[in-house]
């Protein structure tokens, strides 16, 4: 089990492990070995997300999610498939725990009086000065 927060831990076997070719450093060794990781994890279909988290999470992943509701997440940082594997873990864990708070909700607050005098007054200003400046068609 992988803890994301103290009520929310996801089982390993519903991530899912691919290795591929990455591109970047490593030299001859980039074009024999298979160091980037391609983890998958299906957001939509994991009985370890509450709802609200699974709903949260898949705003928060974008274009990171498929169709089918499935988090990837490419991991080519590292030159060994051991730090990208754990650099994809980390990567999932904070996604997740970005997701799992829920926002406080907005309290309605009123406008201060003095705020709405000033406003008043301010408008009222404008208003004569427009009036001021009024000539019209008697001038011609």
């Amino acid at each position: 089990m992988i803890r994301i927060t103290d009520t929310i831990a996801i089982d390993e076997r519903e991530i899912e492990e691919s290795f591929v070719r990455a591109s970047g450093p490593g030299g001859q060794n980039v074009n024999k070995v298979a160091t980037a990781v391609r983890l998958r994890f299906d957001v939509r279909g994991s009985p370890s997300l509450p709802q609200e988290v699974r709903q949260r999470l898949e705003r928060l992943a974008g274009n990171r999610l498929t169709a089918e509701g499935v988090l990837v997440i490419n991991a080519q940082r590292h030159r060994t498939q051991e730090r990208n594997r754990a650099d994809a873990l980390e990567r999932l864990v904070a996604l997740i725990r970005a997701a799992a708070p829920a926002g406080s909700p907005r309290r309605a607050t009123k406008v201060p009086a003095a705020e709405r005098r000033r406003r008043r007054e301010s408008k009222r200003r404008r208003g004569a000065l427009k009036k001021l400046r009024g000539g019209g068609l008697d001038e011609i």
